[in-house]
C-alpha cells in the first residue's frame, strides 16, 4: 500500500463480505488508525510515540499517533492503510508498505533506539512489510484478517515484491496461527528488549509468505 499507488484500489477492496466493507483509508479514520495500532503492537506503538512527544508538545500519545498516520507520501501514513468497516464504524486495519533497499551504510549502532533494535533488525528489503493488523475485540474469529492478509498479498503482486513480511510476537499465539495458515513461516527471531510500555516478552518472529 505504497503512497505512490494509493488511489490504485484492487478488486478485493470493492468487494464487501456480508456486512463488512474493505476499503482504502481516509485522513478522518487516523484516530481509530492509531487505536487499532494500539492494539496490533502490544505497547510498542505507545513507545514509539512517547519519542516523538517533543515534536508535539501537549498532545497525549493516541493524538500523537493520530498525527503521525494523517501525514502522506510516507511509510506511516493512512495511505497505506485499508479498513474494514461496519455500519460505518472502522472495526479493523491492515497497514503494510514497502521496505526499500538501504541506499547507503548502515546507520551506526549507537544511532539506533536499543529498544526498537530488535525490529529493524528483522526488516527485509524489497518486501511488502505488514507493520499492523489489528480488529477491535469482538470481531476476530470471521475471517477478517484472512481477508486483510489477502488484500496486502495482492498489493505486493501489484508492486511487485517477491514476499511480504511482518513481526509477530511469540507469544501472540492467535495471530501466529492466522499468518501460518496464510502461507507465513518464521525465518528469524529477536529478544524483546523489556520496557514498562511493552507488554510483550520473550521473542519478536519475522515471518515471511511469498506473494
Amino acid at each position: 500500500m505504497t503512497a505512490s499507488g494509493s488511489t490504485q484500489r484492487s478488486s478485493a477492496l470493492a468487494s464487501p463480505t456480508c456486512d463488512v466493507v474493505l476499503r482504502a483509508a481516509r485522513t478522518d479514520d487516523c484516530r481509530r488508525i492509531a487505536e487499532l495500532f494500539r492494539i496490533s503492537s502490544d505497547g510498542a506503538a505507545d513507545y514509539v510515540w512517547s519519542r516523538l512527544q517533543k515534536n508535539y508538545p501537549g498532545l497525549s500519545l493516541l493524538e500523537i499517533g493520530e498525527r503521525r498516520y494523517q501525514r502522506e507520501n510516507t511509510a506511516f501514513s493512512y495511505q497505506n492503510c485499508v479498513v474494514a468497516e461496519r455500519a460505518g464504524e472502522v472495526i479493523g486495519m491492515l497497514h503494510a508498505f514497502v521496505i526499500e533497499p538501504a541506499d547507503g551504510p548502515p546507520a551506526p549502532d549507537d544511532a539506533i533506539d536499543p529498544v526498537l533494535r530488535p525490529y529493524a533488525e528483522l526488516e527485509v528489503p524489497g518486501s511488502l512489510y505488514v507493520s499492523g493488523l489489528a480488529l477491535l475485540p469482538g470481531e476476530r474469529g470471521r475471517g477478517l484478517g484472512t481477508r486483510l492478509l489477502r488484500i496486502a498479498r495482492e498489493r505486493a503482486r501489484e508492486l511487485g515484491c517477491p514476499e511480504l513480511s511482518l513481526i509477530c510476537f511469540a507469544g501472540n499465539a492467535g495471530a501466529r496461527q492466522l499468518y501460518e495458515r496464510e502461507g507465513f513461516s518464521v525465518v528469524d527471531r529477536r529478544a524483546i528488549v523489556p520496557h514498562p510500555m511493552i507488554h510483550a516478552t520473550g521473542k519478536a518472529l519475522l515471518m515471511t509468505a511469498p506473494a
